[in-house]
């Protein structure tokens, strides 16, 4: 009789492969507070605030199709340590030119880049790694368990990020970002299982010689797959509406703190509000294995499309500090829901020698409007009268997702079960 699969925080890889994630991503989360807030504060723009988080998305659509192809080929652990060892150089950098006055834009968006960049490789065989360390059956509790490690550090990244930049300065911030890209590749240099090697040696031990032709034929059998599977095809697309507004929102929430909520931009409740967002994503991850288990998957994503867009509207009419960062809770909790669910729901149905092709391809689409978004978003700032005009233009891709989904085979229940059993 076949054993049941030993639960996730019993096993020791695991625990390795979240501690390590946990710690990165709480540099991170400081980060994404302090990068914006010193770009407004060096350039009072907010098409240039806004442009950051297009900086930071743009690696993804250029580099997401071979990036993908790689991970399925290479070895990820080596992979993995790479990018944070060079994250870690970067964000390190930041502090340095800070101690010698000579931080700059240009450095602040090279960095994004960069960094955006090594994220791209790292993301990759990230989705193979999760899926050699959590067999199927725990596929959505392992995507909910890394949810609910990326949001809770999103809740201390933020609010701890806010509260030093307003205290001890920016340099703190980025220096811890930088230390915990370090510990990162520590925690995957000890993990003890194999995070997986997609492409299998040869009898006689040599390595293939991969041709770019046969690259391009790998990148156009994860394209295909996605394209056919109409579950796959349809979270995805989906996806990008959400994403559009999403990354806009997002890319100018400081620039909505100080001209709609009248903050000061050293103000610590700033932070706050992100921690906020990030208490939403917390709650988003917990009630999702619940939710599964209870409604087709289909329905979360419409229920949490449509709510969110209902909350952005709420938002765009809020004056209160207090009431936005409620609301804006909720809307993070709706976007995180639909994103996560979308992700669990196609690594359980894509065989495991396409896993980092298929995802990365699929989140190049579905994240890949944030760049877009962000970019349209900050432009749009710049000609309205107000950021609550802005939020309200933008909230035009997610409507367009949610009448789109509510049409769309998502809504039918027995047909979700049907396309899950595709691959």
């Amino acid at each position: 009789m076949e054993q049941p699969a030993r639960p996730l925080w019993r096993d020791r890889a695991f625990l390795l492969y979240g501690s390590g994630s946990a710690i990165s991503l709480l540099g991170t989360a400081i980060t994404s507070v302090a990068l914006p807030i010193v770009v407004y504060r060096l350039t009072a723009s907010a098409l240039l605030t806004s442009l950051l988080a297009t900086f930071e998305a743009l690696p993804y659509l250029l580099f997401g199709l071979f990036a993908g192809e790689a991970a399925d080929r290479l070895n990820r652990r080596r992979l993995m340590v790479g990018c944070d060892l060079l994250n870690a150089l970067l964000l390190g950098s930041i502090p340095v030119a800070l101690r010698l006055h000579a931080l700059t834009v240009p450095q602040i968006f090279a960095v994004a880049l960069l960094s955006a960049t090594a994220f791209v490789w790292f993301d990759a065989a990230d989705f193979g790694a999760i899926s050699s360390l959590a067999s199927r059956e725990r596929m959505v509790a392992a995507a909910s368990a890394i949810s609910s490690i990326s949001t809770i550090a999103s809740i201390v990244g933020p609010a701890l990020g806010g509260a030093l930049i307003a205290t001890v300065g920016s340099a703190p911030a980025f220096g811890a970002d930088a230390v915990s890209y370090l510990l990162s590749a520590v925690s995957l240099l000890l993990i003890p299982r194999a995070l997986g090697v997609a492409q299998a040696p040869q009898p006689d031990d040599s390595r293939p010689v991969i041709t770019p032709r046969q690259t391009l034929a790998n990148v156009w059998e994860g394209l295909r797959f996605l394209w056919d599977h109409r579950l796959v095809r349809v979270l995805t697309l989906l996806g990008f509406g959400l994403s559009f507004t999403g990354g806009a929102v997002i890319g100018l929430l400081v620039v909505y703190a100080v001209q709609a909520l009248g903050l000061p931009s050293t103000d610590g409740r700033i932070g706050l509000l992100f921690a906020a967002g990030a208490c939403g994503s917390f709650i988003a991850s917990v009630l999702l294995p619940a939710l599964t288990k209870r409604l087709p998957v289909g329905w979360i994503s419409l229920f949490a499309l449509s709510l969110n867009l209902l909350l952005l509207l709420a938002l765009v009419w809020l004056t209160s500090w207090i009431w936005a960062t409620g609301v804006y809770a909720a809307w993070e909790l709706c976007y995180t829901l639909a994103v996560t669910n979308g992700r669990a729901v196609r690594q359980m149905v894509i065989p495991d020698h396409l896993q980092s092709r298929v995802n990365v391809y699929a989140r190049m689409i579905a994240w890949g409007g944030s760049p877009f978004g962000a970019a349209v978003g900050g432009l749009l700032a710049q000609v309205t009268t107000t950021i609550r005009e802005t939020y309200l233009l933008l909230a035009a891709s997610v409507a367009l997702s949610v009448v789109v989904g509510w049409f769309s085979p998502l809504r039918q229940r027995t047909m979700i079960a049907d396309l899950a059993a595709q691959a």
